[in-house]
């Protein structure tokens, strides 16, 4: 599993430890990826692999439902578009 923010794209940077003596080796800088339940008004519990600031995004936003349907596609990844989808598929009135 890529370390990779599903809703913010954020992953892994790479950069240097900078010693006293001023001699650098590599290091990552990893993002703060949680495992969380969101909760959707249509679809129930999702689980996601997502950053901490997402988190913070995704409840700034009320919710995962209307963080979704507030989002362009172009700033969503593939997982998420599809997630999006769903969503809008569950949203809509039954005809029948």
């Amino acid at each position: 599993m890529a370390r990779k923010c599903v809703v913010t794209g954020k992953g892994v940077q790479v950069g240097h430890n900078v010693s006293h003596s001023n001699i650098k080796s590599k290091r990552r800088f990893l993002p703060n990826l949680q495992r969380t339940t969101v909760l959707s008004d249509v679809l129930g519990a999702v689980r996601l692999r997502v950053t901490a600031s997402a988190i913070r995004t995704i409840e700034h936003k009320g919710g995962i439902d209307a963080f979704l349907r507030n989002t362009p596609d172009r700033k969503l990844s593939a997982r998420i578009r599809r997630l999006k989808r769903r969503v809008e598929r569950a949203s809509e009135p039954k005809s029948g």
